[in-house]
C-alpha cells in the first residue's frame, strides 16, 4: 500500500461509520484492514490522536495502535521506540475523565504492551506513578494502566518468551509496594466514586493474580478488608461486588499455589466463613446476583482448601476447612438451580481426589456432604407441578439437569449406589408423594442405576414392577423417566432373565407411544440389546417386526439407528444360515429407500422431509454394518459377504449420484468402509470397481473422505500381493490433485481435512507394504509435502503428518530388514535436517503446546536411528532461531541453547523430549 494520507483515513473512518451504502462500507473497512497491516498506520494514527477530529477516528487510532504494538512491533527499529514512547505517554497524558472508555482502554492496552515489549524501557511503573501519581484528573487513567500490565504479561500476542517474562515480574514484584501504596491513596481520596472504587479494586486483584505481592505483607491491606466490607453492604452496587468477590477469590487461588502458613489463609478463611448473614440476606431480599457472587467465594474457599482438606482428613478427625462445606451447602439450596451448578467443579474436584486416594475412612468424612448435595439436587430437578409434557430439548432446566446427571455420576461412589437408589425409592413410598416429586427421585434412580449389582433383590424387583404397572393416566415424564430407568437397569436384567419378557412387551407398547416415549424406549431397547445378547436371541422375531414397523414409530433419528444397533448386535450372534437372510431384511428396508432417491423414484417414500435425505438411509445401513459382527474363523466364508457384495450396486450408485455433495459423500464413504471392516479382505469382489470408482471422483471432486477410504483399503488388502500394484496406483492417482490443493497459498491451513487424510493413506501404506511405497519415486514429494505440514496446528492433521513420519522412521531400526533400514537411512541423510528445522520451529513458533507430544515421537525415532546425526541436526536447527525479540530482549540465552540441546539428546522417552521441547518453546512464547 502507497502511503495515504491522514485525511483519506478520516474520510474511510466516516463512510464505516456513516455511510448508508451497505457495499461503500464493506470496501472502507476493507481498505481500513489493508491500512492497519501497513507500516504507514504508525505514523498516521499518532497523527489522528493528535488531531482529536471526532470520536470514531480517535477510537479507530487508538485500536490501530494497539494492534500494531501487539502484531508489528517488529517493523519498528529499535531507534524508533523512545519516539514512541513518548507519543503514548503524550496522548495518555491528555485522558480525563470525560475521555470515551474504549479510548482510554485501547491506549492505555498500547502502552501497556510496550512496556512489556520494550526491554530498553527501565522500572516502567516508577517512570508512571512519576509522572502521573501527583495529578487527581489521571487517577482514571493510571489505574487502568497499571491495572493492564500485569494482565497483559501472559498474552498470546505478545510473544514475551520465558526470559523476558520472568524480567517483567521480578520488577513488578519489586514495584509492588509503591502500586499498592498508590492504590491505598486513590481509594481514600476517590471521594466515594463507585467507578474509581471498583477500577482500584480490579488493578489490586490483577496484581494479586501474578504474585506481584509478598502475601504475608498484605494481610492487614486496606483495600482486603474493604472487599470485605462491601460483601456486607446490602445497598453495594452489582459491578463493585463483582470486583470485591474477584479479589478475594484472586487471593484465595494465590494461597493455594504459595501458601507460606504466614496466617493470611486463616484470616481469609474466617473473614469468608463470616459472610454467612450476607449470603442469607442476599437471598431473602432476592439479589441473585450477590448471591451468586457469594456462592462463587465460597466455592473457591473450598477448592483452594482442597488439597488440604482431604489430606488433612485421612486422620479420625478431618480437617478445619472441611466446615467450608457447609457454606457450599446452603448455596446448593438455593432457590436458583442456577447458584448450585457454580459449585459443580468443586464437586468433581473432590471426587476425584477421593477416588485416587481410595480411602474407606477417609471418604466416610465427606459422605454426609455428599448425600446432603444429592438431597439439594434432587429438589432442583422437579419440575413445576402445573408443567405438561416433557422438558423440551434448549430448555436451561434440561441442561441444568444434564448437568445434575453427570455430578451424581461423579460423587456417587462416595455415598454408594445402592443406598441413594434406596433413599429414592423411600421417597416414592411416601404417603400423598406429588408426580413431580416423583418424577424427579426417579430421574436421581435413573443415573445412579447402571452401577446396580446385578444380584441386588430386594429394591430393585420392586422398582421394576412399579414401572411395569404404572397407572394409564401418570404424568408422561414419570412414564419417559420410567423408562429411561429401564434402559439404565439393562446389566441387572441380563442378570435377572426372568423380567426381560415384562419388560420387553412394556417397552414394545411405548414405541407406539408419541411425544417423546417411542424414543426413550428405542434408546432402551437398544441398551437391552447390547447387554442381553444371549438372552435377546429368542427375541428375534419380535425384534425384527419391531424393525419393520420403524418408520411407523415417532422416534428420533439418532433413536432409531440406536435402535438398529442392538438390533444388529443380536443379529450379529445368529447361526449363519439365519443371520445373512435376517440381515438382508434389515438392509434391505434402507437399500429400497437409496435405491428409489437414486433413481428419482421417491414418490413411495412418503411426505417426511427425512426420508428424502440419503443420508436418512446411508446412516441407518452404516449402523447395521458397524455392528453385525459375527464371529468367523480364519477360513470360514463370513454370512455377511453375501447381503454387503449385493448391495454394493446401490451404494456405488449413490456415490455417482451425489458426488458434488461433501455432505452425503462423508456419509456414503463412512457406511462403505464399516461394510469393509465388516468382512475384511472377503470384500475383494467390490475392491476393483470402489479403487476405480473413487479415483474418478476425487480427480474432479477432491473429497476428503475419500482419501480416508483409500487409507482402510490400504489397511485392509495391502497385505495381499495381488492387491499391492493397484493401491499403490489409487495412492499415485491421488497424489496429484491433493498436491494441487494443498501447494496454493494457504492450502495447507484452508484443508487441514484433506493433509489428515493423505498422511494416514501414506502412514498405513508404510505400515502394511513399506517395501513398495519406500521404493517407489512417490515417496520422495510425499516427504516434501511433510515437511512444510510439519508448522500446521490443527491437531489431527498435525497428529497424522507426526505419524507418517514416525512410521517411516521405524523401519531404520535395527530389527527390521536389511534393505528397508538402508532406505531409511538414506532418507533421513537426504531430509533428516530439514525435518529437524521444520519441527523445531513448529514446536516453537506455531504449535500449541499439548501438541508437542507427537512432535517428540518423531526426535525419539530419529534418536533410536542416530543419536550423533540428531545432534547436529538439533544444534543447528537452534543456531537458525532468533536470538532477541523486537523489543531487543533477549530470548534464549547460549547456556540455554546448550541445556536443550544436552536434554534433547539424553532424553530416552518421548515424555522427557516432550518436557524439553515445552520448555523451550516456552523462552519463545
Amino acid at each position: 500500500m502507497e502511503r495515504p494520507t491522514a485525511e483519506a483515513v478520516l474520510q474511510s473512518v466516516f463512510t464505516l461509520y456513516n455511510n448508508p451504502n451497505k457495499q461503500e462500507k464493506e470496501a472502507a473497512s476493507k481498505w481500513l484492514e489493508e491500512f492497519q497491516k501497513s507500516i504507514h498506520s504508525w505514523e498516521i494514527a499518532d497523527q489522528l490522536l493528535q488531531r482529536k477530529h471526532d470520536l470514531n477516528s480517535c477510537t479507530f487510532a487508538a485500536q490501530t495502535m494497539r494492534n500494531k504494538i501487539q502484531n508489528s512491533f517488529h517493523e519498528l527499529p529499535e531507534s524508533s521506540h523512545e519516539s514512541l514512547r513518548q507519543s503514548l505517554l503524550e496522548h495518555i497524558s491528555h485522558i480525563t475523565l470525560e475521555t470515551k472508555p474504549v479510548i482510554v482502554t485501547q491506549l492505555s492496552l498500547a502502552l501497556a504492551d510496550l512496556v512489556l515489549l520494550m526491554s530498553s524501557w527501565r522500572k516502567p511503573v516508577v517512570t508512571l506513578l512519576e509522572r502521573f501519581s501527583s495529578n487527581p484528573n489521571m487517577m482514571y487513567a493510571v489505574i487502568e494502566l497499571l491495572t493492564l500490565i500485569p494482565e497483559e504479561i501472559n498474552s498470546r500476542y505478545l510473544r514475551l518468551g520465558a526470559n523476558r517474562r520472568k524480567d517483567v515480574l521480578t520488577e513488578l514484584e519489586n514495584d509492588s509496594n509503591l502500586v499498592g501504596d498508590y492504590l491505598l491513596m486513590c481509594l481514600m481520596n476517590c471521594n466515594e466514586n463507585e467507578l474509581l472504587q471498583m477500577k482500584i479494586l480490579k488493578c489490586f486483584t490483577s496484581w494479586v493474580n501474578i504474585n506481584a505481592f509478598k502475601l504475608s505483607q498484605i494481610g492487614d491491606n486496606m483495600i482486603i478488608a474493604y472487599c470485605f466490607q462491601l460483601l456486607t453492604n446490602t445497598n453495594a452496587k452489582p459491578e463493585i461486588h463483582d470486583a470485591a468477590t474477584d479479589c478475594l477469590c484472586g487471593l484465595l487461588q494465590c494461597l493455594e499455589m504459595n501458601n507460606n502458613g504466614d496466617g493470611l489463609d486463616v484470616k481469609l478463611f474466617n473473614g469468608i466463613l463470616s459472610l454467612d448473614e450476607a449470603y442469607n440476606i442476599s437471598v431473602a431480599q432476592e439479589d441473585l446476583d450477590k448471591s451468586m457472587n457469594l456462592c462463587r467465594l465460597f466455592t473457591v474457599l473450598v477448592e483452594s482448601n482442597l488439597v488440604r482438606m482431604v489430606a488433612g482428613s485421612e486422620a479420625a478427625t478431618p480437617h478445619y476447612s472441611i466446615k467450608a462445606l457447609e457454606l457450599v451447602l446452603i448455596c446448593v439450596g438455593h432457590y436458583d438451580f442456577e447458584v448450585a451448578e457454580i459449585t459443580f467443579n468443586m464437586w468433581y474436584r473432590l471426587s476425584e481426589d477421593l477416588y485416587q486416594r481410595n480411602n474407606e475412612a477417609l471418604t466416610a468424612h465427606f459422605k454426609p456432604y455428599v448425600e446432603r448435595l444429592i438431597a439439594a439436587l434432587y429438589k432442583h430437578c422437579q419440575m413445576e407441578a402445573d408443567h405438561e409434557g416433557l422438558i423440551e430439548e434448549g430448555d436451561t432446566f434440561k441442561e441444568f439437569r444434564f448437568k445434575v446427571s453427570e455430578i451424581i455420576k461423579d460423587v456417587i461412589f462416595i455415598v454408594s449406589s445402592i443406598s441413594c437408589f434406596k433413599q429414592m425409592f423411600l421417597i416414592l413410598q411416601s404417603p400423598n408423594v406429588t408426580w413431580e416429586s416423583s418424577e424427579a427421585a426417579l430421574f436421581i434412580m435413573e443415573n445412579v442405576a447402571r452401577n446396580i449389582l446385578p444380584e441386588e433383590s430386594e429394591v430393585v424387583p420392586k422398582v421394576v414392577e412399579a414401572i411395569l404397572n404404572l397407572p394409564s393416566n401418570c404424568h408422561i415424564a414419570i412414564r419417559y423417566t420410567s423408562i429411561n430407568i429401564l434402559g439404565e437397569l439393562c446389566d441387572w436384567i441380563d442378570a435377572n432373565p426372568e423380567t426381560l419378557q415384562p419388560i420387553l412387551n412394556f417397552l414394545l407398547c411405548a414405541l407406539q407411544q408419541k411425544n417423546g416415549l417411542a424414543t426413550a424406549a428405542a434408546n432402551a431397547l437398544q441398551s437391552i440389546c447390547s447387554a442381553c445378547k444371549k438372552h435377546m436371541l429368542g427375541h428375534i422375531s419380535g425384534l425384527m417386526e419391531i424393525a419393520r414397523c420403524l418408520d411407523g414409530f415417532e422416534i428420533l433419528t439418532e433413536s432409531a439407528i440406536g435402535l438398529l444397533k442392538g438390533i444388529s448386535i443380536i443379529i450379529g450372534r445368529l447361526p449363519s444360515d439365519q443371520l445373512t437372510p435376517a440381515m438382508q431384511e434389515l438392509c434391505g428396508f434402507q437399500v429400497r429407500a437409496l435405491s428409489q432417491l437414486t433413481s428419482g423414484e421417491d414418490d413411495g417414500l412418503g411426505l417426511k422431509k427425512d426420508r428424502h435425505d440419503p443420508v436418512f438411509w446411508v446412516d441407518r445401513l452404516a449402523s447395521i454394518y458397524r455392528h453385525v459382527n459375527p464371529t468367523v474363523s480364519e477360513n470360514e466364508v463370513n454370512p455377511c459377504v453375501f447381503v454387503i457384495v449385493s448391495n454394493w450396486n446401490v451404494l456405488s450408485r449413490a456415490m455417482e449420484c451425489y458426488k458434488n455433495d461433501p455432505k452425503i459423500m462423508e456419509r456414503i464413504v463412512r457406511c462403505i468402509r464399516y461394510a469393509i471392516r465388516c468382512v475384511g479382505k472377503q470384500a475383494m469382489p467390490i475392491l476393483e470397481p470402489l479403487v476405480k470408482q473413487i479415483i474418478t471422483i476425487y480427480s474432479g471432486h477432491n473429497h476428503s473422505c475419500l482419501l480416508y477410504l483409500g487409507s482402510i483399503l490400504v489397511d485392509e488388502f495391502a497385505c495381499e500381493p495381488s492387491c499391492i500394484q493397484g493401491l499403490l496406483n489409487m495412492l499415485q492417482a491421488f497424489i496429484e490433485p491433493t498436491f494441487q490443493v494443498l501447494q496454493v497459498e494457504n492450502g495447507l491451513k484452508n484443508h487441514p481435512d484433506m493433509v489428515d487424510d493423505f498422511f494416514r493413506l501414506v502412514a498405513r501404506f508404510i505400515q502394511r507394504s513399506p517395501f513398495q511405497l519406500l521404493q517407489s519415486p512417490l515417496v520422495t514429494p510425499i516427504i516434501q509435502c511433510g515437511l512444510l505440514a510439519c508448522t500446521l496446528d490443527h491437531r489431527d492433521a498435525n497428529l497424522s503428518v507426526m505419524r507418517f513420519f514416525c512410521s517411516l522412521l521405524s523401519y531404520g531400526r535395527h530389527d527390521r530388514a536389511n534393505e528397508l533400514r538402508s532406505i531409511v537411512h538414506s532418507i533421513l541423510m537426504q531430509h533428516g535436517e530439514a525435518l529437524i528445522m521444520n519441527l523445531l520451529y513448529a514446536s516453537v513458533f506455531c504449535l500449541h503446546s499439548y501438541m508437542l507430544s507427537d512432535v517428540a515421537d518423531v526426535f525419539v525415532e530419529i534418536k533410536q536411528l542416530n543419536p550423533h546425526q540428531l545432534e547436529g541436526y538439533v544444534q543447528k536447527a537452534v543456531d537458525a532461531l532468533p536470538k532477541t525479540n523486537s523489543g531487543g530482549c533477549i530470548t534464549v540465552t547460549n547456556e540455554q541453547m546448550i541445556e536443550f540441546v544436552v536434554n534433547i539428546v539424553k532424553s530416552e522417552t518421548p515424555r522427557a523430549v516432550t518436557q524439553a521441547l515445552q520448555e523451550f518453546a516456552r523462552l519463545y512464547r
